[in-house]
């Protein structure tokens, strides 16, 4: 009897270590649903600023695993990018600024179709950000891209132009941080 509880106990340790992947500080889980579709890590990493500035964590986490950034920034399937807040230099002002940014280089500076929602979704930063905050940004089949903070949903936009944009700022040509692109895709 003894024995079979130790090995319940090691089956258990071992499924909630595997239930979890460390991306630097960070514990990421390896699966999260949204919609009612399980939503599996595809890869993760760490969006840096000036080679050292540890800024945020992210994962990429997608219905079947890929590495075409492409298929993955084109596709019509629920999704989600999890970014865990990892430094107090990420403030409201400097992440609006910087999806500002990143929907320039997303869009090849055309964001002149997309604006009123670009302006919608920085809104969503719009509140105090501090270490350890979780957004989940994600694309819901037939809801659109829907924003969560601390697992609270901060709204929606419509629109497979705007996703498109939305997931190329990670994973476009010109991405926020090419080595977490990569991390992401799982290379």
């Amino acid at each position: 009897m003894k024995k079979l509880l130790v090995l319940a106990i090691s089956v258990f340790t071992l499924n909630m270590a595997t239930a979890q992947t460390q991306v630097g500080e960070v514990t990421l889980p390896n699966t999260l649903e949204f919609s009612g579709e399980n939503l599996m890590l595809n890869g993760g990493g760490i969006r840096k600023k000036a080679m050292m500035l540890k800024l945020y964590s992210g994962g990429l986490y997608l219905a079947k695993k890929s590495k075409d950034a492409k298929s993955i920034i084109n596709g019509d399937q629920t999704m989600a990018i999890r970014l865990v807040i990892t430094s107090s230099f990420v403030s409201s002002e400097a992440m609006s600024d910087a999806v500002e940014e990143g929907f320039e280089a997303s869009t090849q500076e055309n964001t002149s179709g997309i604006a009123s929602e670009i302006l919608k979704f920085k809104g969503f930063f719009s509140e105090e950000i501090v270490e350890g905050d979780i957004f989940d940004i994600t694309y819901q089949k037939g809801k659109g891209s829907v924003v969560y903070k601390n697992d609270k949903m901060l709204g929606t936009i419509e629109g497979m132009t705007f996703k498109k944009a939305l997931f190329g700022i990670w994973l476009g040509n010109d991405p926020a941080d090419s080595k977490l692109k990569n991390g992401m895709l799982g290379k």
